[in-house]
């Protein structure tokens, strides 16, 4: 996915935001690292068959990324 892609398919509310820039600033995040997230994002939206990504989805790739940089 291209950044132009992940602007227009992976939109978030405006609780989804704000998770992001919490979750952003708390692990120290690269722009890089925003990106990833939002793709894994779309992808468990995706997989449940909605088309907006909700706080949930975005809160369950998080995880995701803390867990991958404790490895």
């Amino acid at each position: 996915m291209s950044s132009r892609q992940i602007r227009q398919f992976c939109k978030l509310d405006s609780a989804g935001e704000m998770l992001l820039k919490q979750a952003m600033t708390e692990l120290g995040l690269s722009a890089r690292a925003h990106d990833k997230v939002l793709r894994i994002a779309r992808t468990i939206a995706d997989i449940e068959g909605v088309e907006n990504i909700e706080s949930h989805h975005l809160a369950e790739a998080i995880q995701y990324r803390k867990l991958d940089r404790r490895l």
